[in-house]
């Protein structure tokens, strides 16, 4: 896997992780990669410059700006800011390519037939977490005026115009909120999106939209509408923290913290995590953008359901599964969004959890000592669950499908060896590489 993103060729590599040391001290939180994905494609409406700061450095971000300069954009990206000018961008087809690499490259199709009124995307890729349909997107856009068609594993899309309509979402999609936000800010008349999604990145979204010009009411709520304008201009935005990885520092601090601060927080965000950690035992105090997370005694099991906003995030669910192997009793993890998401389970068997999966549960019987092994992350939130692993077990463990961690957690090595983990990177050999291009 030898690729290069952004001028800079990838080499496959591990992550080694030595167990068992307490972590103690602050981590900061990087911005949020489910906003930032979507504010960089938002930036090709505008008519000018738009500056997009606290952007997390992580490979999704890379990529996306690669693709804005494949379709004429001007970027530059450096200490966690994108400066994109969108004015000479043109509808040039993205049918392969980086565009294959990422889940979110979809929000490239709202964006550029709200612009140009005609788009062609790769079907997208990213974390392969089973069937994750776009159907709730084209339904959006065809009721905006445009015709569909999938054609040679790419979407193309086409419109005369595109007039506001009244779109009734089938099933809460934060992918197709988003999308559909995207397409109808320039379009002719009212748009009102109904069982819209309520996350926080929804508001983001609409917040960078609103700065260049749009008309938006209700981001956050099941009813968003919105004006058409007839143009957007440039803006500066700042992006809200990342919530998932905030969690995954909690999560990870609950299984083997001892005193932990995690900065640059909303903790409203993260309100269920913060439940369902007391509910287990976990001291937890909420400041105004931190949170603490002291443990001293032991964890009880508890039942967890991942739900749309604010419910339990399903992004959450496989660290949570970690951290239950090390709580006493029985818990049962329900995944009702994603029904793949239990690819990390196998792994932390082969490191001696005691979990089996029924349908969309997993059963988890703790407390478990777990031991060190060879893993392999199938996705990205996999990874980050097989990472706490590696710090809760005995010896040392081998990760690999490091590059799915890439995608979505910055500095993640640097940020636990702040905290006093045992944690580095080495280059894998080319018989390792050869096994997992084969599996």
């Amino acid at each position: 896997m030898h690729e290069c993103i952004d001028g800079r060729e990838e080499i496959m590599e591990k992550l080694m992780i030595e167990g068992g040391t307490p972590l103690e001290g602050t981590v900061q939180i990087s911005g949020a990669k489910n906003s930032a994905v979507a504010l960089i494609p938002a930036a090709i409406l505008a008519d000018s410059t738009v500056t997009i700061d606290n952007l997390p450095d992580i490979s999704d971000v890379r990529l996306l700006g690669e693709l804005l300069k494949e379709i004429g954009g001007e970027v530059e990206l450096a200490d966690q800011k994108m400066v994109i000018d969108p004015s000479k961008m043109f509808a040039m087809p993205l049918p392969n390519g980086h565009v294959k690499k990422l889940r979110a490259s979809y929000y490239l199709m709202g964006a550029m037939l709200g612009k140009f009124k005609k788009a062609v995307i790769g079907l997208p890729g990213g974390c392969n977490l089973g069937p994750r349909p776009i159907d709730q997107h084209i339904k959006g856009f065809e009721a905006l005026g445009a015709k569909v068609t999938n054609e040679q594993g790419a979407i193309y899309l086409r419109a005369d115009e595109l007039k506001g309509a009244r779109i009734y979402l089938d099933v809460v999609s934060v992918g197709a909120t988003i999308n559909i936000m995207l397409a109808a800010v320039l379009a002719k008349g009212r748009t009102i999106i109904e069982n819209a999604a309520k996350e926080p990145e929804i508001i983001d979204v609409a917040t960078l939209l609103t700065s260049m010009g749009a008309r938006i009411k209700g981001a956050g709520t099941n009813v968003i509408r919105i004006d058409g304008v007839e143009s957007l201009h440039g803006c500066r935005h700042s992006i809200i923290p990342d919530r998932i990885e905030a969690g995954t520092y909690m999560i990870l601090a609950a299984a083997i913290g001892q005193n932990v601060l995690i900065d640059n927080i909303i903790p409203l965000h993260v309100e269920s995590l913060i439940a369902k950690l007391r509910e287990m035992g976990v001291d937890v105090e909420v400041l105004d953008d931190q949170v603490r997370i002291r443990n001293h005694q032991e964890k009880k099991g508890v039942d967890i359901k991942t739900l749309v906003y604010p419910g339990f995030p399903t992004d959450l669910q496989q660290p949570a599964t970690t951290l239950l192997t090390q709580a006493h009793g029985t818990s049962i993890v329900t995944d009702t969004i994603y029904n793949a998401r239990f690819k990390h389970i196998d792994e932390l068997r082969r490191m001696g959890a005691d979990i089996k999966v029924e349908g969309r549960s997993a059963i988890i019987n703790g407390k478990t000592k777990l031991q060190g092994a060879k893993v392999r992350a199938s996705d990205l939130r996999a990874g980050a669950s097989l990472v706490i692993a590696g710090l809760t077990a005995e010896g040392i463990t081998e990760l690999s499908g490091v590059e799915h961690i890439d995608r979505g957690y910055e500095d993640l090595e640097q940020k636990l060896i702040g905290l006093g983990a045992k944690i580095w990177r080495e280059q894998m050999s080319d018989q390792e590489e050869e096994q997992v291009k084969s599996s």
